[in-house]
């Protein structure tokens, strides 16, 4: 792939995909009116994100690269399962235990930077009392 510059979608439409792997510069609002778009026609791609992070990166802002890079893991999760994940991290509504499981599962499932950082929630949770 030939070196993309920031915007991607200005400078480098064609080799930019969405989730469903349809070039971005397909997704037109012609499209979208003749109902030649699903909706996975126009989630965001893993890939993409992680281009995202490296221009936060190079930018001088390495918390938005790390935050869209654990964006990038998430990707193939259900809207129901982010929904629960969230749920769970919410101060109190789970034990140390279950966020040990809810790492573990991310682990396994391709997701580790999120599993650290649900670890690093149990660990600031523990540490304040939130959690048992």
């Amino acid at each position: 792939m030939a070196e993309l510059s920031y915007p991607l979608a200005a400078s480098s439409r064609a080799q930019v995909r969405s989730a469903s792997e349809r070039p971005v510069d397909e997704i037109t609002l012609d499209a979208a009116v003749s109902g030649g778009l699903r909706p996975a026609d126009v989630a965001i791609s893993a890939d993409t994100l992680r281009l995202q992070a490296g221009f936060a990166e190079r930018g001088g802002n390495p918390q938005l690269g790390e935050n869209l890079r654990r964006a990038a893991e998430l990707v193939s999760f259900g809207d129901d399962e982010l929904l629960h994940f969230y749920e769970m991290l919410r101060p109190g509504r789970s034990s140390a235990a279950e966020l040990d499981s809810l790492a573990a599962m991310l682990a396994e499932r391709g997701a580790e930077r999120c599993a650290s950082l649900v670890r690093e929630a149990r660990d600031a949770y523990l540490r304040r009392g939130l959690i048992t």
